[in-house]
């Protein structure tokens, strides 16, 4: 075990010096892929389409490609799945990553044989890098769980159809698979809840010391194994845990919960991958920000936050990015996406190398009176009232009243499932919204003009969103609850399940 821990090691940190040497060469490393991404793609369909071969810099690829969402590209996306090869990139996809859109449905994004490196390599590399700032980590002696989607597929003119965390079960690594639960039979059953019961009653005799999951699923994992084995945290019954790689939604408000049930403290990995690309992973587990991927098949554009809407805005590339500042994040990748508006929001902490935090979702704001709260400034405010009055969130959700029965003035209506329900919840709402006060001065005008009242908090029954999410048919490990809406149509269905 011993050389088996030093040559892991030894991998890793070459590696690494490797990788970090050249995220200090982003913009050049950028220019690089920009090239190879047109000179790959400009006999395809949509290269013909837009005259590839005459792009010669960014300034003629903004003046030939539009900013284009998931509905723009509907068109090539069909030909592709008549089985039509040569349209957005080489050949056909290996995998069409199915996702829930929101005005058309379900989206298929491509994954290339290509471009399905970028999500393994990303993995492997935040290993690797957390390996070298943990030189006497025990992870590779044990089990690692990832809580992922069914690798359960279907298949439309032979390419393959189904969850992204499923279909990176299909491409693990054969020297990986040694180590990574839980098996495939397991992973592929359904409906979710006997999933869980199985998961738990499998491994709760395992040798787990690494969890991976989005966290609202991990939490309920560990509550049910902890009802399951009688022992008052995981850490009881897995004591070589050690790491926790989570993603997809913000980890703080779980924070506190994650932590009560584990038991103590182990290392937290944030990662950032999507269907369309793994965009960024933490580097190391003792700064809060995440390494822009910038060498694996994606060129990178950025919209200011404020002009997301303006078809005029300017498209920046990574050299013209400013810190601390939120951006909507545009992809061109060797999947055959081409300025594809991702609708994530991220704001740089660091150019050299580039760092960045995620900020939110474009669609998911709140801005009934030009307020325009976003869910990075929601997350914030929940996890600053959290640290001040002690209490665990299960999950939440955040929608305008802006016609109320109970108020002389509109408010922002917070659906909270608590662990337990405080006894200070107008304590707690006037923290939060004091503090959405420093974080946005759009709102603190409101409030202090008088057109929008304090929020409230709505206490939501156990289990509500549990159940919402089972009625909508997106219960499972790769839905997440919307942390915020500017309609009702979420907030409406809640409603019945208020404590009053």
């Amino acid at each position: 075990m011993f050389l088996k821990d030093n040559l892991i090691y030894l991998i890793a940190n070459l590696s690494c010096k490797n990788l970090n040497r050249n995220y200090l060469h982003g913009t050049e490393l950028q220019d690089r892929q920009f090239s190879n991404l047109l000179h790959e793609a400009k006999n395809t369909q949509f290269g013909l389409d837009h005259d590839f071969k005459s792009i010669k810099n960014h300034a003629d690829y903004k003046a030939r490609i539009p900013v284009r969402d998931y509905e723009d590209f509907i068109p090539y996306i069909n030909q592709i799945r008549e089985g039509k090869e040569n349209i957005l990139w080489k050949g056909l996809p290996k995998y069409f990553a199915k996702t829930s859109g929101t005005t058309s449905g379900t989206k298929y994004i491509p994954l290339t044989k290509d471009s399905i490196k970028n999500h393994l390599n990303s993995a492997r590399n935040l290993l690797l890098h957390y390996t070298v700032k943990r030189p006497k980590t025990q992870i590779f002696n044990g089990d690692m769980f990832f809580l992922s989607g069914s690798p359960e597929l279907s298949f439309s003119n032979n390419i393959a159809v189904g969850r992204l965390s499923g279909i990176v079960n299909h491409e693990v690594p054969y020297w990986f698979k040694f180590n990574k639960l839980p098996d495939d039979e397991t992973n592929r059953i359904q409906p979710w809840e006997r999933k869980i019961e199985q998961l738990v009653s499998k491994l709760s005799t395992r040798d787990v010391r690494v969890f991976s999951g989005i966290p609202p699923w991990v939490q309920m994992f560990c509550e049910h194994l902890l009802d399951y084995t009688g022992k008052s945290c995981v850490l009881d019954v897995f004591p070589n845990l050690s790491l926790y790689i989570h993603g997809g939604v913000n980890y703080a408000p779980y924070r506190q919960k994650i932590q009560q049930l584990i038991g103590g403290p182990i290392d937290l990995i944030e990662t950032y991958p999507a269907s369309e690309g793994f965009i960024a992973y933490q580097t190391d587990c003792e700064e809060d920000n995440m390494q822009l991927v910038v060498n694996d098949g994606i060129f990178y554009e950025f919209i200011e936050k404020d002009k997301i809407h303006d078809p005029e805005a300017e498209r920046l590339s990574l050299a013209d990015i400013s810190l601390n500042r939120d951006y909507a994040i545009v992809l061109s990748t060797n999947a055959g996406l081409w300025s594809y508006l991702i609708g994530d929001l991220v704001r740089f902490v660091s150019k050299n190398p580039h760092r960045i935090k995620f900020s939110g979702r474009i669609s998911q704001f709140i801005s009934a009176f030009g307020e325009h709260v976003i869910s990075s400034e929601i997350d914030q405010a929940i996890s600053y009232a959290q640290k001040k009055h002690r209490f665990d969130v299960v999950e939440f959700t955040v929608a305008p009243q802006v016609s109320p029965t109970d108020n002389r003035h509109a408010y922002h209506e917070w659906f909270i499932e608590f662990s337990e329900i405080p006894k200070n919840i107008q304590e707690i709402a006037s923290t939060i919204n004091a503090h959405l006060c420093e974080l946005n001065s759009y709102y603190k005008d409101l409030i202090e003009g008088n057109l929008l009242d304090t929020l409230k908090i709505r206490p939501i029954r156990k289990n509500g969103f549990l159940d919402y999410m089972r009625q909508a048919g997106k219960l499972g490990e790769q839905f997440k609850v919307n942390r915020l809406s500017n309609d009702r149509k979420m907030a409406d269905v809640l409603v019945k399940d208020i404590l009053r």
